[in-house]
């Protein structure tokens, strides 16, 4: 490095012009004055104006050198950011055209910028100056090194800052096939757990009154520069609250990062601000991206035009770029935009770009780290999959655009996911007029609506093991019905998801006879068989619209047989129509309520059913009994007929109707004929053991009028 001692006029000339451009606002950085030529005091006094008033003799000790080389390229694209509208993975609907809700200057000419001013513990401070020769139009970038010793920036000590380079724009080595190839969310390896403590100082770091102090508190636990961009980004999304109000009210807002800092809130546009000023500081290159989101506010099917309206950032590590969002890392707002609540959303945090994607797309296509690119129109018609849906381990949907059409009134949406999820659906707010089956690794949906016209469809999912039963909307789409199904009409008893499942199968429900979820009967009989691997207890009921079953006769239209640890559930319906079987269950060792488990969904066109129920049973009828015949609940009048029940521990069986008639027990099997002349009722009755003088009654009987 030379010592330029006797500059010549030319370059005197051009480099204070550009110390001019680059001190304003500058504290003085000279600390003693040593002996310096006139052109270096012309510096110095140009550098910091108070150093104008003070004795020329101080100025001994000031010496000025010259670096060369030629900096990085720099990024080729304008410096325009765009406005946010939440404070979590959402930004608000487009503003007018014209309007800029931010309050933020217009696009930046790259040439207008000042470069960073950064230290070594080595350099100094590293002050960036372009000398533009008045005969030529390409820029030589050179710098200029304020020597070793005790530096202060803008009043903050500074020392042990890294030097940070000038952003480089992205390059080949920086891209991501497109689309997701769905092995990470994240674009580089990444593991939480070693993490752990560096997170939990992070959100512990209480200083505020510098940014450059901040990061020295947040540094004193990184190591590497992927741990000092996370404590960077854990403090951030921890102490940094969206400023809802400020963005109703641009005329207060700062984004600078040390207004940021000190209010302890901001919009997007001082998220990423105070994101990228406090890596430049700890010497990682980061840079503030601008573009349009689909966050709060935003439709299905929404266009974009007009300004950017959103702000992210970038950073550089092990060799490639990588994208984040600590504004919407940070939390959420409500659905009027005016309340921000904290609630760390890790997904945003070195995003896979094919993932990032989903919800960003950048003003410079370059920053989308993806190959190939996408066109905004792409962006506008491709599904938004929110951080929810990749978080609860979603894949994959079908179909993969977020307007689908009915056809003859039916409309099937279906997810995949890497593990056995719990979903749910709501169509236009209500969870009905669809047909939603779980699979290992998805679920399936049939959507028939009820009017014509566009309708709103959400889906909903937890993990099969979380505790509490909140459900998270991972995605939406919008159906477009011409026409409607008037057949495919479902009881409002019908519970999602139908049919038999994982879920059922993790309840005990081994092995379903029937494995769809709907079951057409033209005779309006039918029989299901499971087999049950826990010592469980069964109970079932039917349910339809309108009034035609109560909860009793609702039970007595299923007829429950166990066989060992096998389950038979006859179904006789009362008439045609559509049904609901539900099916319960409780342990047997732990007597308490039933837990429901699932249900089918019954169709039966023929207008001619009219099946009774079956006899009514009391409590001294056990599960394992079983009624071989007769097994409807009406017996014709003035007939003899015959019975035929399997009953275990049993000493003695009669049949009460008009007269007492005895059954017969032959190889397990009791039988007998009795006389329905005479009365209204019929009644099974059981001796438990043989030294009982009363009956309990097992079972009753209706006797059809005479």
């Amino acid at each position: 490095m030379d010592v330029l001692s006797k500059p010549t006029h030319l370059a005197r000339k051009q480099i204070c012009n550009e110390f001019d451009r680059v001190s304003e606002g500058l504290t003085c950085v000279l600390t003693s004055m040593g002996n310096f030529c006139s052109f270096c005091i012309t510096l110095a006094k140009r550098l910091c104006p108070g150093c104008a008033s003070e004795d020329d003799n101080k100025a001994n000790d000031f010496t000025v050198h010259m670096e060369m080389g030629v900096v990085t390229e720099q990024d080729n694209q304008p410096s325009s950011t765009g406005l946010e509208g939440d404070g979590n993975g959402n930004s608000r609907s487009q503003p007018p055209q014209g309007t800029d809700l931010n309050g933020r200057r217009g696009p930046t000419d790259l040439h207008e910028q000042i470069p960073p001013i950064t230290s070594g513990p080595d350099k100094g401070t590293q002050v960036t100056v372009e000398i533009h020769h008045e005969d030529t139009s390409p820029q030589l970038i050179k710098r200029l090194s304020l020597g070793k010793g005790s530096q202060r920036l803008r009043g903050h000590d500074n020392q042990g800052f890294q030097k940070t380079e000038a952003p480089r724009p992205p390059g080949a080595k920086d891209l991501h096939v497109y689309p997701w190839d769905k092995s990470s969310l994240k674009s580089m390896p990444v593991d939480l757990e070693q993490f752990k403590k560096l997170d939990d100082y992070a959100l512990k770091v209480n200083v505020k009154n510098s940014v450059e102090e901040l990061v020295k508190a947040l540094l004193k636990q990184a190591r590497t520069d992927l741990e000092k961009v996370r404590a960077i980004w854990m403090w951030i999304c921890h102490h940094i609250e969206y400023d809802v109000v400020g963005y109703h009210n641009k005329s207060q807002l700062s984004s600078k990062p040390r207004d940021v800092l000190q209010m302890g809130k901001s919009i997007c546009e001082g998220y990423a601000e105070l994101f990228e000023h406090m890596c430049s500081l700890a010497g990682i290159q980061c840079k503030k991206l601008s573009g349009h989101a689909k966050g709060h506010g935003y439709k299905t099917g929404q266009t974009f035009t007009g300004d950017s309206d959103h702000a992210w950032n970038a950073v550089y590590l092990e060799g490639r770029w990588h994208l984040l969002d600590s504004t919407w890392g940070s939390g959420s707002v409500d659905d009027s935009f005016t309340t921000f609540t904290y609630r760390y959303n890790e997904f945003y945090f070195l995003t896979h770009p094919a993932l990032f994607i989903n919800n960003h797309f950048p003003d410079n296509s370059n920053w989308q780290l993806l190959k190939p690119t996408l066109t905004l129109k792409e962006f506008e018609n491709n599904m938004l999959h929110n951080s929810n849906f990749y978080m609860l381990g979603m894949l994959a949907t079908h179909p993969e655009t977020p307007i689908i059409q009915t056809v003859n009134g039916k409309a099937s949406v279906s997810v995949e996911c890497r593990s056995s999820t719990l979903f749910m659906f709501k169509l236009k707010g209500a969870e009905e007029q669809g047909l939603m089956t779980l699979e290992k690794r998805g679920m399936k949906l049939d959507i028939y609506p009820q009017k014509t016209g566009r309708h709103k469809l959400e889906i909903f999912a937890k993990p099969s093991k979380a505790s509490d039963d909140i459900y998270n909307c991972v995605v939406e789409y919008v159906v477009e019905c011409q026409s409607v199904d008037k057949a495919m009409r479902f009881p409002k008893d019908l519970h999602q998801p139908v049919g038999p499942s994982w879920f059922s199968e993790r309840q005990g429900f081994l092995r379903p006879s029937h494995s769809e979820p709907v079951l057409h009967t033209n005779d309006g009989r039918c029989s299901f068989t499971f087999t049950l691997s826990k010592d469980i207890s069964v109970l079932t009921t039917l349910h339809t619209d309108g009034r035609s079953l109560d909860e009793d006769m609702g039970r007595r239209h299923v007829l429950q047989i166990q066989r060992r640890n096998q389950v038979e559930l006859k179904v006789h319906l009362p008439h045609a129509g559509s049904f609901v079987l539900k099916i319960y269950s409780r342990k047997k060792s732990d007597p308490g309520n039933y837990d429901y488990i699932f249900n089918y969904l019954i169709k039966c066109l023929n207008t001619e059913v009219k099946w009774p129920a079956f006899p009514k049973s009391f409590c001294k009828w056990l599960q394992d009994y079983e009624i071989l015949e007769p097994l409807s609940g009406l017996l014709p009048a003035n007939r003899n007929v015959h019975f035929r029940l399997k009953m275990h521990g049993i000493a003695k069986v009669v049949v009460e109707a008009e007269n007492i008639y005895p059954l017969t027990h032959n190889k397990g099997v009791w039988e007998g004929t009795c006389s329905t002349s005479g009365c209204r009722e019929v009644f099974v009755m059981v001796h438990e053991n043989a030294n009982h003088t009363t009956y309990s009654k097992v079972l009753r009987y209706e006797v059809e009028a005479q």
